[in-house]
């Protein structure tokens, strides 16, 4: 069965949001329009408590972008966001929610973060996603979504080592790049990996 995973593309993740990845919002088109287009569309939700140990405000003389260690995974401190219950957590109203059947939340354990869409960051907690993708006898992925060089990056990687087929969506990810070029070193780890990189039209065509 094709799938679609749409990664966090929340409010806290657009241009106006506490996490803003630049032109985030772009995505949305891209997803609405490969959402017809699939079986199966799951959508990963990042859902922090209000003090997740990832939040720079929780570490006195720490500023965003500085490394720390939780559970002995390097940990890059971030502004407040997607706070479970909050407007920032939400999806992006212009997403096509009514065609989403699935959400998998992550990033709910205070003491690690969930970058993939998979695991936490250190591997000891399973969100579902990958229940529900076998329950649903899915074999082809195909990845977009916030951000690039974060949680895309790391839901793919932990994809393929599941034994999925992944393609990502390259027109329908935006990244943070933090350090600049972390995007397009995103994209290459993933496709030495072994995954497919294709754009939106590309995908259509084949269904078509």
């Amino acid at each position: 069965m094709k799938t679609l995973i749409l990664v966090d593309i929340q409010n806290d993740f657009i241009p106006g949001g506490a996490l803003a990845v630049p032109a985030g919002d772009e995505v949305v088109e891209v997803a609405n329009r490969l959402i017809p287009w699939f079986d199966l569309v799951v959508a990963t939700q990042d859902w922090h408590p209000a003090d997740h140990l990832s939040f720079a405000s929780g570490h006195a003389g720490r500023s965003v972008g500085q490394v720390i260690q939780l559970r002995s995974v390097d940990q890059i401190l971030w502004p407040d966001h997607c706070v479970q219950e909050s407007t920032g957590a939400e999806f992006v109203q212009s997403l096509n929610l009514a065609k989403i059947d699935h959400v998998v939340q992550k990033g709910m354990a205070r003491e690690i973060d969930s970058y993939s869409g998979f695991f936490d960051n250190d591997g000891r907690r399973a969100t579902g996603l990958d229940t529900i993708l076998k329950e649903n006898v899915a074999t082809e992925l195909y990845v977009l979504g916030l951000a690039t060089d974060y949680c895309v990056k790391f839901t793919v990687l932990d994809a393929i080592k599941l034994g999925y087929d992944v393609t990502l969506i390259s027109d329908g990810c935006r990244g943070v790049d933090l350090k600049p070029g972390d995007v397009v070193r995103a994209i290459e780890e993933m496709k030495t990996a072994g995954a497919k990189i294709c754009r939106c039209d590309e995908v259509v065509a084949q269904f078509e």
